[in-house]
C-alpha cells in the first residue's frame, strides 16, 4: 500500500467507521449466554506500543492493525511482566510472573532451552482452553523451552526447530515435533501454516461449532531487520522518523549495550528496516484477517494484536529493550506493548480506548472468561494469577478498585509504577547490587533524573516499595524467585546480572 492510500483510509481513526465494514453487536439478551469465540492472537516480538500508528505514530503504515483499532478497543496502558521475551511469553502462556513460572530471561536456544524445565508442570491457556472444547493451535514463535516439541493444550504445533533465524532463507520449522525445511521469508510462510489451520478447522469442526483458539508470533521486527522485505522497507525512504526523536543516554542507567550509532546514515537504515519490518507485520495480520472474511468466521472471531514487550530504536539513545544496559532497564519502550481487542459482535466497543493498568496476566484472565475457560477453584488456586479480567471496560463497563500500580519485574530488579512515578528496586547478584532508582513521569517523562535520594519523595518510595514486597510476598512460588537466581536453572550467559558479576571477578 502506497503512503497516500495508507493516509486516506487512516484517517478514519479517531473520526468514525466509515473506511471499514462495521460488525453488528450481538443482541442484549445473547450476550448473558456463554460466549466462546474463536480466539486469534497475534503475539509479536519487539514490537514496541510506540511503533504503531493507531498509538500514536504518524508515518508508519499499519492499516491492518488500524482496522482492529477501528472494530475494537486499545488498551493504552499496556505493559509486559517483563522486557524480554521468554519471561513475558511465558506469563500469557501461564498467567504468572516470572517469580511463579520461574523462565526470568530469554532462552538461550541452541543449548539452554534444552535443558531449561521451562513450563514443566504448569498449567497452559492451551489446555484450559482445549479442555473448554476449543481446537487449539500454534503457529510461529514459542521461546519457553524445547521449541520443536508440541506443548500441552495444542492440537497443532508449527514451530521453530532450534531458533527464529533466519527471517529468510532456509527455515528449520517443527512441524508436530518433526522437521520440515522451507526456503523464503520466514513469516509468509508462516501465514500460509496459520491459514491452513484455519481451513482446516473449517471443513473438520467449524460445522459443529466448535471454537479455535490460534496463537500466531512473527518475529519480523526482532533484530536483524536487514532482511525485511524491500517493497516495504522502500515506503520509508523519505521518512523523517520525528516520533523517534534524538536523546542521549542518560548516565543514570547504567551502561547501553547497543547505543546509537554517531553515524547518521547507519541510524537512518537501521530505522528505514525496522519500520519495513513493523509493515511486513502488518501485511501478514491482514492476510489472515482476510482468510477469516473469506471463510465468514469474522463474527465468531475476537481478534487480539500484542507483544510481547517493547523496544527502542534510538529512543533513550540506545536500541533493544530490557537488556539492552546493564543493570537491565524498564525504560517506558521496553515495558510498554500494544493490546488491541477486537470483537464488536461479541459488545467490544469499537474505536475505543482503555487506560487502565493491564498486563499479560489480565490477557489471560479476559481470554478465559470470554471463552468460558476460567479455571475451578481448586485449579485457580495452583496457578495464582494475579491476573484480572478486563471483559467488562472492553464492553464499557466501569470497574472500581482497579490496580492503580503496575507491577513488573526482571531477574534482580523490580518496576512499581503509578501514572506519577516508577520505582526500580535492584538486588544483589555474585556480589553485585545497582543502585535503586526513582522517575518522576509527570516532570521527566524521558526518565533523565533519578530521584531516588530526594529525601521529600521518601514517602512515595515506602509506598511503592511496600506494594513490591506485598505483591511479591503473595505472587511468588518457592524456588522461582528473582530474587534467588544463584540457586535456578541458568537461562542464558548473556542475562545482565551474569556480565555484570562477571565484570566484577575480571574487573
Amino acid at each position: 500500500m502506497k503512503r497516500r492510500e495508507f493516509l486516506k483510509i487512516s484517517g478514519a481513526l479517531g473520526a468514525g467507521l466509515a473506511a471499514w465494514p462495521v460488525l453488528s453487536p450481538l443482541p442484549a439478551q445473547a450476550r448473558n449466554k456463554p460466549l466462546r469465540p474463536n480466539i486469534l492472537i497475534f503475539l509479536t516480538d519487539d514490537h514496541g506500543q510506540w511503533a504503531q500508528h493507531a498509538y500514536g505514530n504518524s508515518e508508519l503504515l499499519t492499516p491492518n492493525m488500524d482496522r482492529l483499532a477501528l472494530t475494537g478497543t486499545r488498551m493504552t496502558q499496556a505493559f509486559t511482566t517483563c522486557p524480554v521475551c521468554s519471561p513475558a511469553r511465558a506469563s500469557f502462556f501461564t498467567g504468572r510472573m516470572p517469580s511463579q513460572h520461574g523462565i526470568h530471561d530469554w532462552l538461550q536456544e541452541a543449548k539452554f532451552a534444552l535443558i531449561h524445565p521451562g513450563l514443566d508442570g504448569q498449567t497452559l491457556i492451551s489446555q484450559l482452553l482445549k479442555s473448554a472444547g476449543y481446537h487449539t493451535a500454534l503457529v510461529g514463535k514459542w521461546h519457553c523451552g524445547r521449541t520443536r516439541e508440541p506443548h500441552p493444550g495444542f492440537d497443532r504445533w508449527f514451530s521453530y526447530w532450534v531458533s527464529q533465524y533466519p527471517h529468510k532463507g532456509k527455515q528449520r520449522f517443527s512441524d508436530q515435533g518433526h522437521l520440515v525445511i522451507e526456503q523464503g521469508q520466514q513469516s509468509p510462510l508462516l501465514t500460509a501454516r496459520a491459514i491452513d489451520f484455519l481451513r482446516e478447522h473449517q471443513a473438520k469442526e467449524g460445522a459443529a461449532g466448535q471454537p479455535f483458539f490460534l496463537f500466531i508470533s512473527y518475529v519480523d521486527t526482532h533484530s536483524p531487520h536487514n532482511v525485511a522485505p524491500e517493497d516495504l522497507v522502500e515506503e520509508y525512504r523519505s521518512a523523517t522518523f520525528k516520533d523517534i526523536g534524538h536523546e542521549s543516554f542518560a548516565a543514570c542507567h547504567g551502561r547501553a549495550l547497543a547505543p546509537v550509532s554517531k553515524r547518521p546514515a547507519v541510524e537512518r537504515k537501521k530505522r528505514t528496516e525496522y519500520y519495513g519490518a513493523v509493515s511486513s507485520l502488518d501485511r501478514e495480520v491482514g492476510r489472515v484477517i482476510a482468510e477469516l472474511e473469506k471463510l465468514g468466521q469474522m463474527e465468531k472471531t475476537l481478534i487480539v494484536y500484542t507483544g510481547d514487550h517493547g523496544l527502542n530504536c534510538g529512543q533513550h539513545g540506545m536500541w533493544e529493550k530490557g537488556n539492552a544496559t546493564i543493570p537491565q532497564n524498564f525504560l517506558e519502550e521496553s515495558v510498554r506493548v500494544s493490546c488491541t481487542l477486537s470483537w464488536p459482535a461479541g459488545g467490544i466497543r469499537q474505536n475505543a480506548t482503555c487506560d487502565d493498568l493491564v498486563n499479560h496476566c489480565d490477557l489471560w484472565a479476559t481470554l478465559l472468561e470470554i471463552a468460558g475457560a476460567t479455571p475451578d477453584g481448586a485449579t485457580a488456586a495452583q496457578i495464582n494469577s494475579p491476573g484480572r479480567s478486563y471483559f467488562g471496560q472492553l464492553r464499557g463497563k466501569k470497574v472500581q478498585g482497579w490496580r492503580q500500580t503496575m507491577i513488573s519485574e526482571y531477574g534482580t530488579a523490580r518496576m512499581a509504577r503509578t501514572t506519577r512515578y516508577k520505582l526500580i528496586e535492584r538486588y544483589p547478584y555474585g556480589g553485585v547490587r545497582f543502585p535503586n532508582e526513582l522517575y518522576d513521569l509527570g516532570k521527566d517523562p524521558r526518565e533523565t533524573v533519578n530521584c531516588y535520594g530526594d529525601a521529600s519523595l521518601k514517602p512515595v518510595i515506602d509506598d511503592l516499595s511496600g506494594q513490591l514486597r506485598q505483591f511479591f510476598a503473595k505472587y511468588t512460588v518457592p524456588g522461582h524467585s528473582g530474587l534467588d537466581l544463584e540457586h535456578q536453572p541458568e537461562c542464558t550467559p548473556a542475562s545482565p546480572w551474569l556480565v555484570a558479576a562477571r565484570g566484577r571477578k575480571t574487573g
